[in-house]
């Protein structure tokens, strides 16, 4: 966690720290809605808290190929850019037994599902056509149990609430197309058991702590 707060201390820094000539070029070319898909990398932990130090086998978590859609809103307020953002992402991590070791991170045999992103994120040009930015805000994100009982499946799946985190850079291939490279990290710390079946409540599970880190790249495309 030190390590990604350090990470995106020092992206905003040096965003910060370009001349006010390069910040004074953003009319006309990151302003107005956007619409992108997303791909990357997609990794699931356990937090610092929930860590299991025992067994060094488990590596204590889910990685897999992450992919989604976003759309967003961004305007020029004198030299600075700021935006509003939504996204929806899926991923294809989940729990596996490695040697007949389940490689578990603290939320049972689960696969990734939807994840859900509202947030707002503020930036400044490196060069005209260059935007550095740093983004933050909320987080739902699915994991889907995966188990079953007397030849029969177990539907349900956890929703977790957290808060994401991240840094990027997005390059203007155009006036209206682009190209952005993202970290994200986030932090789920509370969550509950959603059951498929109409007879049972969910429970709130109360809270967790999982970490989750994205690498992706984005294409898109400014009206």
């Amino acid at each position: 966690m030190k390590k990604t707060v350090a990470i995106m201390v020092a992206t905003s820094a040096a965003a910060l720290a370009v001349p006010a000539a390069a910040q004074d070029a953003t009319a006309g070319t990151f302003t107005g809605p956007r619409a992108e898909v997303l791909l990357g990398y997609d990794i699931s932990k356990a937090g610092s808290t929930v860590d299991d130090d025992v067994n060094a086998d488990n590596d204590e978590s889910i990685d897999g190929f992450g992919y989604g859609v976003g759309v967003g809103y961004d305007f020029n307020a004198g030299g600075v850019v700021l935006g509003v953002e939504g996204e929806w992402t899926d991923s294809t991590a989940k729990t596996e037994f490695t040697d007949g070791d389940f490689e578990g991170f603290g939320l049972g045999n689960v696969e990734t599902g939807r994840d859900l992103y509202v947030g707002a994120r503020v930036g400044v040009l490196a060069q005209p056509d260059l935007l550095l930015y740093a983004k933050g805000g909320y987080t739902n994100a699915r994991y889907n149990i995966e188990s079953s009982f007397d030849g029969d499946e177990y539907n349900a799946k956890i929703d977790a609430d957290g808060y994401r985190l991240g840094a990027g850079a997005e390059y203007a291939l155009s006036t209206n197309t682009f190209a952005k490279l993202e970290y994200r990290y986030s932090n789920y710390s509370d969550a509950e058991v959603d059951f498929e079946n109409d007879n049972l409540a969910d429970q709130d599970i109360g809270e967790i702590d999982t970490d989750r880190h994205q690498v992706m790249v984005g294409f898109g495309y400014r009206f």
